[in-house]
């Protein structure tokens, strides 16, 4: 002897399954991403994995008295101040409106 099952008790069964063990209910079998939102999260392990990188200029930047030197940055502003000196450096920065190249352009 066969039991039939109809579709709509076997849909309330897998409804109370689901509030049973916590489960999400998806009778349409939609894709939720559920998957990856329960997986542990990665970037604190990547984080741990790696060591801290020694950075040149917040170090100057805390020790000011200990005379340390960014030798980079020294050197990206003496570029700097070479290429305003050619008249190649960056445009003033417009202080209103009024002073704008764009709205100038536009008259």
């Amino acid at each position: 002897m066969t039991a039939n099952i109809t579709p709509s008790r076997l849909a309330a069964l897998v409804k109370t399954r689901c509030q049973i063990f916590q489960t999400a209910y998806n009778p349409t079998s939609a894709r939720t991403g559920a998957k990856y939102l329960r997986a542990r999260l990665r970037g604190p392990s990547m984080v741990k994995y790696y060591l801290p990188v020694a950075n040149i200029a917040e170090l100057a930047r805390t020790y000011r008295n200990a005379g340390l030197v960014d030798f980079a940055e020294a050197q990206r502003l003496k570029d700097v101040e070479d290429k305003k000196r050619r008249g190649k450096g960056a445009p003033p920065k417009a202080k209103d409106k009024g002073q704008s190249r764009r709205t100038a352009r536009r008259r």
